[in-house]
């Protein structure tokens, strides 16, 4: 069963990165994925949108998939059902991303275990946003 980082840990990936793909960044401004991209943009963070659909979303380019992502990806945050994340997994352990961090409610505990095996670091099951409020709060 996959366990999560520490908080010192989650602190420092949070602090640490810059750049955060999201994968499944709905266009709808009252989805949960919007509003939370929309935190981390305000925040500080340069939010890449990862969607099949869509050119743009909050006025980012978006990506089909992690792998055509240009430059660097400091962090994955993922916004799809637990029945979806294998190919997501996929697509991250293809891409350089050390990091992956998937939402409330979305566990894949052998895209976890093969993530964790290959040097990721994994952050599963917790929201971004809340967890980003209270470890950095206004930063």
């Amino acid at each position: 069963m996959h366990s999560n980082p520490d908080e010192a840990a989650i602190r420092k990936l949070l602090m640490d990165a810059k750049r955060i793909a999201v994968v499944g960044l709905s266009p709808r401004p009252h989805r949960d994925s919007n509003r939370i991209a929309r935190y981390l943009q305000e925040h500080g963070y340069e939010v890449v949108p990862v969607y099949p659909r869509e050119d743009e979303i909050l006025g980012q380019k978006v990506y089909r998939s992690v792998q055509d992502v240009p430059g660097t990806v400091d962090l994955v945050n993922v916004f799809r059902r637990s029945e979806h994340l294998p190919p997501v997994f996929d697509d991250f352990l293809a891409s350089d991303a050390p990091a992956v961090w998937t939402q409330l409610g979305c566990v894949d505990e052998e895209g976890a275990a093969r993530a964790g095996g290959a040097g990721r670091t994994v952050v599963m099951n917790r929201c971004i946003m809340v967890e980003h409020a209270r470890l950095l709060g206004s930063r």
